[in-house]
């Protein structure tokens, strides 16, 4: 699943601001880093300068130690005493030095103790100086112990300077790794940061393109959008609920016989547009809107300025998903031209009506009043050539002859127009008929022409199918009645039925079909056949292929063949070889 640029450029943003912000933060633990070892450093120089001070100061303190004892001179003390000031301000300043490091505040606190002993020692030997009755002898022990306390206060502060040079050393190898790495972190954090800057300026960019290629497909859209409304004869409109204010689209005016954004777009001036005798009920439907935010499908017309009537659909429907206010999105059809159809449509079908019934009305006539005049000139014909063809001229015979086959002929064109048009009827009921009863019945039917031709008939057994019953055994009946007219005079008719469920797919004519299988019934005979070319035109309603005084016939029973298949939703298909005979093939739907 892909995320949208908007959400994947906040993601962008999101991520440089958190690699910043912890850029920042090493940085900062860096520089921290740096300025700690930097005091570190600081505070190891100025330990080992209190410790030399102290040096200094004690040796400044012996000096005026020694002058005193050699001249007695008090003046010697002065450097004495300001060297005892100096040295408790130095051990003072190493207090607030050496805090945390636990090793140097033992070596301090032995430095400190030697110090007071030395001290102690410069008190006594003063005061044995001062006193005359004491002998040399112990002021010269008295020094050398001096001597001795000294040289332990040297290595006391030998000792801590030597540990200060180690923590020395280790700072400042810290602080020049620190200072090493420094130029190259920085240049490492600007890289970053240039990259994140150059990923989201990439991404801007691209965003920015495709908000451009966006803009002009939408430009290009709403320019579609107003050329389809313009073709479509329909305009659009929008209801801001929250506002109660609407929008017209430029053809919904149009639609009004009014110039784009001629007058403002809200109900006041739309129900100016609107013919009077509509604007009540559709008044209605405008406030059922309002109050359920909906608008179902509704008609109405409109008066356009020249007079014109227009009659116009409405629909809209509430869109809250994806905007920010909710609308009422409309759209309105211009169904002039579809309400002048409805009406011409209507017209057509009362005058089909009427067409209707006078085809029942001659249907009727067909099979009574035109049947009965014919019949009685059949009888009389008849009476004529029983009771007066001796009397008769052979001409006269040779009309006689010529009336019964033309009466004879026209009874079985009214008796095939009336099976026609029955058969044009498909209200009848469809039920599961056993097909090979009707193709006995058929076969009944025809059972004299079937004697006097000698016909054999060969059939596959057919399953039972969902037909009218009436029909197909007409079917059968005109079929087999066809392949035996067009029999060959020197050779027996045979017929053969043959059946096959057939895939749908699988057959040419049945790809498009919505059925998936299909019952084949084939008629083949081996009479006179046809040209292929006539494959199609064989059905044709009074289509005759040979003349009538070759062949009986009307033209009318392959036509009746093609209905009834009709009817049932199939495919009937003639195929023919001159003097070798004809099939026609019958495809009937079914559900498996």
């Amino acid at each position: 699943m892909s995320l949208a640029p908007s959400k994947l450029l906040k993601i962008v943003f999101g991520a440089g601001l958190f690699v910043i912000l912890c850029i920042g933060g090493f940085t900062y633990k860096h520089i921290k880093s740096l300025s700690e070892t930097s005091e570190n450093v600081n505070e190891t120089f100025t330990l080992r300068i209190e410790l030399e001070n102290i040096i200094s100061n004690l040796k400044d303190a012996e000096i005026g130690h020694r002058g005193f004892l050699l001249t007695h001179d008090s003046l010697f003390l002065k450097p004495y005493q300001e060297s005892l000031q100096k040295i408790n301000s130095n051990i003072t300043k190493l207090d607030t030095l050496i805090i945390t490091n636990k090793k140097q505040r033992e070596n301090l606190e032995n430095l400190k103790i030697n110090i007071s002993k030395r001290f102690a020692i410069f008190n006594k030997s003063l005061n044995i100086a001062d006193d005359k009755a004491i002998l040399s002898q112990e002021l010269l022990l008295l020094l050398h112990e001096g001597k001795i306390r000294m040289d332990r206060i040297r290595e006391d502060i030998s000792v801590m300077l030597d540990f200060e040079n180690k923590l020395l050393i280790e700072n400042q190898r810290k602080n020049e790794k620190a200072i090493g790495i420094t130029p190259l972190f920085f240049y490492g954090i600007l890289i970053i940061t240039l990259v994140i800057l150059l990923m989201a300026y990439a991404k801007i960019n691209k965003d920015l393109a495709h908000l451009k290629e966006t803009n002009e497909d939408l430009e290009i859209f709403k320019k579609l959008t107003e050329q389809a409304e313009i073709v479509s004869k329909s305009g659009t409109w929008i209801w801001y609920i929250d506002e109660n204010k609407y929008r017209f689209s430029d053809n919904l005016y149009r639609l009004f016989g009014v110039e784009p954004q001629s007058f403002e777009a809200n109900l006041e001036n739309f129900f100016g547009v609107v013919h009077k005798d509509d604007r009540e009920g559709l008044g209605q439907e405008i406030n059922a809107m309002i109050k359920h935010e909906d608008l179902p499908f509704t008609t109405y017309r409109v008066v356009q300025p020249d007079g014109t009537v227009r009659h116009l659909k409405a629909y809209a429907k509430l869109i809250e998903k994806g905007f920010r206010v909710k609308k009422l999105l409309g759209v309105t059809i211009d169904v002039t031209d579809e309400f002048e159809s409805f009406k011409t449509i209507e017209e057509r079908n009362l005058e089909l009506e009427r067409n209707n019934k006078e085809l029942s009305d001659f249907n009727y006539v067909a099979s009574h009043d035109l049947q009965e005049p014919l019949r009685k000139i059949q009888i009389f014909i008849s009476r004529l050539e029983m009771e007066d063809k001796d009397r008769l001229s052979e001409k006269g015979q040779f009309y006689i002859e010529k009336i019964k086959s033309s009466s004879a002929r026209m009874r079985m064109l009214i008796e095939d127009l009336l099976q026609f048009s029955r058969t044009s009827n498909v209200d009848s009921d469809f039920k599961i008929t056993n097909m090979n009863m009707l193709l006995e019945h058929a076969k009944q039917e025809l059972y004299d022409s079937i004697e006097n031709k000698n016909a054999e008939i060969v059939s596959d057994h057919l399953p039972s199918m969902e037909v009218i019953s009436f029909q197909m055994e007409q079917l059968f009946i005109n079929l087999i009645s066809n392949s035996m007219k067009y029999s060959k005079e020197d050779l027996a008719p045979k017929i053969e039925i043959r059946y096959q469920e057939v895939e749908s797919k699988t057959i040419a004519v049945l790809e498009k079909s919505l059925y998936k299988y299909h019952h084949k019934i084939s008629f083949i005979d081996n009479g006179i056949g046809f040209e292929p070319n006539y494959s199609e035109s064989i059905f044709e309603l009074f289509n005759r292929l040979h003349g009538k005084t070759e062949y009986s016939g009307t033209g009318i029973g392959l036509a009746i063949c093609k209905k009834i298949v009709d009817n049932h939703k199939g495919v009937i298909l003639a195929e023919g070889q001159p003097n070798v005979g004809a099939t026609f093939t019958i495809y009937l739907p079914f559900l498996k």
